[in-house]
């Protein structure tokens, strides 16, 4: 395949890094932004403020016209998961069939309970799913700082391909052809992540933080093989690994809604995937009778169902059993 050209939808931190990462694997890159004032200041000043004290690459060609990503090779769809359908319908008169779009949100659609690739299946039919995901922040992947990632798609010589033309030395994908798992690890890990903040802002301990984590990701694991996904995506990078990492950094957004929640603040601006994916997941898991117990005490507090410390006190009173 020829994958020259690489053409990053959504000009957010994720998206520019993922611009700054594609040049760097050799690639010519597009970056499309939406607002007008951000593609002025990626043309003339090289900088985003979603990424602050970090660079557009100079070889990065940064546009507000979507019909210039038309010759693209291949496109990375760097937006929220709750705006894929809306971004991949704009991108469905501009994209050739069988170009391969990499989905690089991490969610379930709420409402239509669909998976990324699901998503990009309805909208852009002659299109090649395929999702990227794993432990990994914007600035950390932007500063060429070591990253590895999973890149799945359902034709492993596609997923191949697409790994050897965004890899380097610094940003490494290792390829599958478990989509499903890949997606489920993505949009798990953001919901598990605020109930591990919960438990920091909370001060409940590092023994806390530890049990959480754990049984968050037997939790995960469940709702994984309900749908179908493999053991080892479960605990490769997709899943455990971004589990350890947004579980663990403030710099994880999902982590930091889940202080704010704890320490009974309000919280933040920034956008948190897992504030809209918690109600989606739950809603999967009990269509597929897979208990999940962790997301649904987060799901029932962001809806305010349930008091932080009556969700603490929820999951703290359930009947022992063994682990499973």
């Amino acid at each position: 395949m020829n994958l020259q050209r690489i053409a990053v939808i959504g000009a957010g931190a994720w998206g520019t890094a993922l611009a700054n990462t594609a040049v760097r694997a050799g690639r010519d890159a597009t970056l499309w932004a939406r607002d007008p004032a951000i593609v002025t200041l990626l043309t003339t000043r090289r900088e985003n403020p979603r990424l602050p004290a970090i660079w557009l690459d100079d070889r990065v060609a940064a546009t507000g016209a979507i019909a210039d990503v038309t010759h693209s090779d291949a496109v990375l769809l760097a937006v929220p998961a709750q705006e894929l359908r809306v971004a991949a319908i704009a991108l469905a008169p501009h994209i050739p069939t069988k170009t391969p779009v990499i989905v690089c949100a991490k969610g379930i659609e709420r409402g239509t309970h669909r998976f990324m690739t699901e998503i990009i299946a309805e909208t852009l039919p002659g299109a090649v799913p395929a999702i990227l995901s794993g432990p990994s922040f914007a600035a950390d992947v932007a500063r060429a700082l070591p990253t590895a990632v999973t890149l799945a798609c359902a034709d492993e010589a596609i997923a191949a391909a697409l790994a050897g033309a965004l890899g380097s030395q610094t940003f490494r994908p290792y390829h599958t052809t478990d989509v499903r798992g890949v997606e489920i690890g993505g949009a798990a890990k953001n919901v598990l992540a605020i109930a591990a903040g919960i438990v920091q802002g909370r001060k409940l301990g590092a023994s806390a933080t530890a049990a959480l984590v754990t049984r968050g990701f037997a939790e995960l694991a469940r709702f994984g093989r309900a749908f179908g996904a493999r053991g080892e995506t479960l605990t490769g990078l997709s899943g455990l690994g971004d589990l350890i990492l947004t579980c663990s950094s403030p710099q994880s957004r999902n982590f930091s809604l889940g202080i704010a929640l704890g320490e009974r603040r309000a919280p933040g601006e920034k956008l948190a995937e897992g504030a809209f994916t918690a109600a989606a997941l739950v809603e999967l898991a009990k269509e597929r009778k897979v208990e999940m117990p962790i997301a649904t005490a987060v799901a029932a507090v962001l809806d305010g169902r349930l008091s932080v410390d009556a969700a603490i006190d929820s999951l703290l009173t359930r009947p022992f059993r063994a682990e499973t």
